[in-house]
């Protein structure tokens, strides 16, 4: 299997590996990450079986998604993960998802991690549109998605019942078009490229 690698000034996006366990669930049980999470919290067996089971999965298979870690580099520590599925319909179209260890938060890590893969998703992968759905609760991601340039398409009212009540949700996109114009603009105003520090990512 292919493993997925993306490298930023300071972080490694890889696969998830058991030796992952501890790390991983230390921000997994945590009942303030999982609070606007498709999960909820995670035992340490549940933890050990959900990067088992995400072993055999890979970049590419249309409708399911691939969890990553998120290794901090001055550490070698995993400080969360991220998610990426490519449409079960049309590969062309790809989802994202980001966790960060409440340990690790406020330090612009959300937002390094989602423009590296933006990047590799738009640019290596020649993917043509990113959605990405969130709570209408969850006020920090969505300033970060508006801070990187990501569109609001619709508002659902009340459309998932989610760990014991309605909830609503946004929905954010975001084309190959849109990211190349803002990269190029980012590069005018900035004189550096919009990558999230991105140094390398290979498949």
């Amino acid at each position: 299997m292919e493993n997925l690698n993306i490298q930023t000034t300071r972080l490694k996006i890889r696969h998830l590996e058991l030796s992952d366990l501890s790390d991983f669930h230390r921000y997994r049980s945590n009942p303030d990450v999982t609070k606007y999470q498709g999960f909820d919290v995670m035992t340490p067996e549940q933890a050990e079986k959900f990067i088992s089971d995400n072993a055999a999965k890979q970049f590419g298979k249309a409708g399911e998604w691939v969890q990553y870690g998120i290794e901090k580099m001055e550490t070698n520590q995993l400080i969360g993960d991220c998610a990426i599925k490519l449409d079960h319909y049309d590969t062309r179209i790809a989802e994202i998802g980001i966790t960060i260890s409440h340990l690790e938060q406020k330090q612009g890590f959300a937002k390094e991690v989602l423009l590296a893969i933006l990047s590799f998703l738009f640019e290596a992968k020649g993917i043509h549109r990113v959605v990405e759905i969130v709570d209408a609760e969850n006020i920090a991601s969505i300033n970060l998605l508006k801070s990187t340039g990501f569109r609001q398409e619709g508002h659902f009212i009340e459309n998932i019942f989610f760990k014991g009540k309605w909830g609503s949700e946004f929905q954010y996109a975001m084309l190959q078009r849109e990211w190349n114009a803002k990269k190029q603009q980012d590069f005018i105003k900035n004189n550096e490229p919009l990558t999230g520090g991105l140094i390398s990512a290979s498949k």
